[in-house]
């Protein structure tokens, strides 16, 4: 990676809708140099993938929670079926495996504390957690998808 792959991703970062006359002007390389470096770094998986970011709002998904999950297995049978739970619910972002007092940290997307619970009763059924709390936003101060490169 050198500074003009670097400055291709940075505007890919702040805008990927931009057309690669727009990004060429921007990083000051040819529109075929661009074209190139961007099909490069795809087929190198250095861009995962190009998508629309949505207003959660929009679709009345107005509640971020943190679910914090202590198990007391920590098999690869009860990770996976974590694994296959989470993909299967599309209210959850993200899930990551933590060091500390916590095992897992979930980030979902609910419309209400009904379907925070709805969420909670199945992820209690599922993976019989040994302990489960939650963490609800009340104020998103900085949320963004950006990388610092």
């Amino acid at each position: 990676m050198n500074e003009p792959d670097l400055k291709i991703l940075r505007e890919l970062q702040r805008d990927s809708d931009q057309s690669l006359d727009q990004i060429s002007e921007q990083v000051g390389l040819s529109r075929n140099a661009v074209w190139k470096r961007i099909r490069t770094m795809e087929q190198n998986g250095i861009i995962a993938s190009r998508v629309a970011i949505l207003d959660a709002a929009a679709f009345d998904l107005n509640l971020t929670v943190f679910i914090q999950l202590k198990t007391a297995s920590h098999s690869k049978d009860w990770i996976k079926r974590l694994e296959r739970t989470c993909k299967l619910r599309p209210q959850v972002q993200g899930a990551y495996r933590t060091s500390g007092d916590l095992d897992y940290l979930l980030r979902a997307v609910v419309r209400d504390i009904q379907d925070y619970d709805r969420l909670y009763q199945e992820l209690i059924e599922r993976l019989e957690p040994s302990d489960v709390s939650a963490s609800f936003v009340m104020e998103k101060i900085v949320d963004h998808t950006r990388l610092p490169i």
